[in-house]
């Protein structure tokens, strides 16, 4: 075991992981980070290298073809490469955590043979549709809907804002099966193959931040799914949802984190070179002040994430703890982006520096997966609960 910056405890495999994927993201994803922001191209090199290096199937058991790393795994990994590329982090969650995470925990035993494997060799790409134009930070709102027809389901609709859309070969799609039963009953989890009759994508957003993220609308006309992809229990499609975003957020949390750490390197230099008063500005409490903010952030913010990663991997439930990660390593990252741009003043503002993506980048992450307002709720009612 050894400790690291925030003193978390690693095991020897995990700091094995780390040191694999920070030579990889440092060496290769980091500086075509600037190319794939500028021009909005999804970063096909480095998600092919992942697979290469078997990054894409990290969380999923060994069983399946996975690394069996679980949810600490995919901290590390998401944490490194967050440090270097933030669109090349989220087309990676959105496989590794969005689409294998409901499979590895409701999928079938023959869902499970059929897809992980492939999912986690990277022979396919995977895709999270949950959001709609009506149904976001309401999730069970859902108007695509799902009718069964002898021993397939029929769906249609359209989802919004999805991750790894236009690039995905499997998607899992949620509709309703019974609008009548709501969240709790009517709402049911497929896996759609991309290449089905009736699955069209729209055009890709152009988006502030994590530009080189594949993000389009999907729209179902008749798509026919075999009853067998079924995700859980048919009407059991919102929990499926809600425990796969569980899960996801201690991820996004430590990608957070690794983005502030390179906000932090980033302002610790520039406030090293940077003269003004005849001496480097880092010698000015006003700097040394945010400098020692972020790091503080950081130290706390990689904590949580990893120990909720860890209570995870232990099968305990986190609905709350992860609403809490997501929360603060959000509303932290985005304070550390701001900042590294005011510690770089008005070069911070200019497009050759990369501060200002990391700042664009950062803004996101205080809405998708759950909108930080959702997660305060989801909190205070957790708290009613275990203090009624």
């Amino acid at each position: 075991m050894a400790a690291d910056f925030s003193g978390i405890e690693f095991s020897d495999e995990e700091n094995m992981l780390r040191q694999m994927v920070r030579e990889f993201a440092q060496k290769e994803v980091a500086p075509t980070a600037e190319h794939t922001d500028r021009t909005g191209e999804f970063p096909w090199h480095n998600v092919n290298r992942m697979k290469e290096l078997g990054l894409l199937g990290v969380p999923v058991p060994q069983e399946y073809g996975g690394a069996g790393l679980g949810r600490v795994g995919y901290c590390i990994v998401v944490e490194e490469l967050g440090r270097a590329c933030n669109s090349t982090a989220n087309a990676f969650g959105a496989h590794a955590s969005l689409c294998e995470s409901p499979l590895v925990y409701y999928g079938s035993p023959e869902l499970k043979q059929r897809y992980l494997p492939r999912l986690a060799k990277g022979e396919i790409l995977g895709a999270f549709a949950l959001t709609e134009p009506n149904a976001g930070s309401d999730a069970a709102a859902l108007q695509t809907t799902a009718v069964k027809e002898g021993r397939e389901w029929v769906l249609n609709g359209s989802k919004v804002f999805i991750t790894n859309g236009s690039v995905a070969d499997v998607v899992v799609v949620f509709a309703a099966n019974d609008k009548k039963l709501g969240a709790h009953g009517g709402i049911t989890a497929f896996l759609v193959d991309a290449k089905s009759d009736g699955f069209k994508v729209g055009k890709k957003d152009d988006k502030m931040g994590i530009r080189g993220s594949d993000t389009v609308p999907l729209f179902f006309e008749n798509l026919h799914v075999p009853e067998e992809n079924v995700i859980g229990n048919v009407g059991e499609g919102f929990k499926v949802a809600m425990g796969t975003l569980d899960s996801g957020r201690c991820g996004l949390g430590a990608g957070c984190m690794g983005a502030a750490m390179r906000c932090l390197e980033l302002g610790l230099d520039y406030a090293k070179g940077r003269q003004q008063f005849g001496q480097p500005i880092v010698a000015f409490e006003a700097i040394q002040f945010m400098l020692a903010e972020m790091a503080e952030m950081i130290y706390t913010g990689r904590l949580l994430a990893y120990h909720v990663a860890r209570k995870m991997d232990k099968g305990e439930r986190v609905t709350m703890e992860s609403a809490i990660v997501k929360t603060y390593c959000s509303e932290a990252g985005m304070k550390c982006a701001d900042f590294a741009v005011q510690i770089h003043g008005g070069t911070g503002f200019m497009a050759e520096y990369p501060v200002q993506r990391l700042f664009r980048d950062a803004r996101v992450t205080k809405i998708y997966e759950g909108t930080n307002e959702i997660q305060r709720l989801i909190i205070a009612r957790e708290l009613l609960k275990r203090f009624p």
